[in-house]
């Protein structure tokens, strides 16, 4: 099959969070953006052939465009997934090669595989057989001491000649022993121009960006040297941030929604799902940072908090909370 050979030419994303990039807050995110593409959390392969698929894959259509992380380094079931993503209406599948916790490299998958880039290679020319949507890759620029740039340069030339048009580029590199997920994503110096030069080696790629961007200066002073940036963590800490993206990055002739607009978006989304049985922490906890450094977000927070949890609570909690904030 293999007509898979344009990506989505898409300058900017959300980054794929473990335990935070649920279909909850996809669809919260929908609110403040229509068309920044987003990511599900990783999936490992052998969850998505054996377990619960609903539950795993299941989306709303406003998520849109939408790409599922899939996490393994078996070549025969990463294109079963890639199939079963697209059967699924995902837009595009994008295989982990950056995560750096000790759970992902015992199933020998993550960061790990930069230093196998033939296996890489493989994953996605089998991934890429099956499929019509882009087959993408998320990497880092280096593991351990196999860390120089022309180490990642090869290993996107390999990649690149299996058939991968795009990649998303931590621009830091990863440590898979003595640090933690987390020290591994602030403590690792930032290399930014060693994506640039990447970009500047393969100007026929689609080369992003990701790590410590904040703000949408940085966005757009990356957006001179590649094709798309990724935020992470901003992006949860700070949803609103993504207020003006769709006017600013994506030239629509849109005004941005309210902070106020977006949760009274989001009430009927939330009473569906209480009335399915969702309990409404599991949603409500994206919302938290929705009015970060607005006066009246501590009361926000601290109202929700304390009632979300509680039997039979649903939007009005939600409700209530709003009116703890001024703006």
């Amino acid at each position: 099959m293999n007509k898979n050979d344009t990506p989505l030419i898409n300058p900017l994303s959300v980054a794929p969070m473990m335990d935070y990039t649920d279909r909850h807050f996809r669809y919260f995110m929908r609110q403040i953006t229509r068309h920044t593409l987003l990511y599900t959390e990783m999936i490992v392969t052998e969850a998505i052939k054996y377990g619960d698929r609903s539950k795993l894959l299941d989306f709303s259509p406003q998520e849109k465009p939408l790409s599922l992380q899939l996490g393994g380094d078996n070549p025969q079931a990463l294109a079963e997934c890639a199939i079963i993503a697209q059967d699924w209406g995902y837009d595009e599948v994008n295989l982990n090669v950056g995560c750096p916790s000790d759970r992902v490299q015992s199933g020998h998958f993550g960061a790990c595989l930069m230093a196998n880039p033939n296996l890489v290679a493989k994953a996605v020319e089998k991934m890429q057989q099956g499929v019509n949507i882009p087959v993408t890759v998320k990497h880092r620029i280096g593991i351990d001491n196999w860390d120089r740039y022309e180490d990642m340069a090869e290993f996107v030339r390999i990649v690149s000649q299996a058939g991968c048009q795009r990649f998303t580029v931590h621009a830091r590199k990863a440590w898979l022993k003595g640090l933690s997920p987390k020290e591994n994503r602030n403590i690792p110096p930032l290399r930014y121009e060693d994506v640039y030069r990447l970009k500047e080696a393969f100007p026929h790629l689609l080369i992003e960006i990701n790590g410590g961007i904040i703000n949408l200066e940085q966005v757009q002073h990356h957006l001179q040297f590649v094709d798309a940036v990724m935020i992470g963590r901003a992006a949860y800490d700070n949803p609103y941030l993504f207020a003006t993206v769709d006017r600013d990055i994506y030239q629509q002739d849109v005004s941005p929604l309210t902070r106020h607009q977006v949760i009274e978006n989001m009430l009927p989304y939330i009473d569906y799902w209480v009335s399915s049985g969702v309990k409404l922490h599991r949603m409500s906890r994206h919302l938290l940072a929705i009015f970060s450094g607005i006066p009246g977000t501590k009361k926000w927070k601290r109202h929700i908090s304390e009632n979300a949890h509680l039997p039979r609570a649903d939007s009005q909690v939600i409700v209530d909370a709003l009116k703890q904030v001024d703006c």
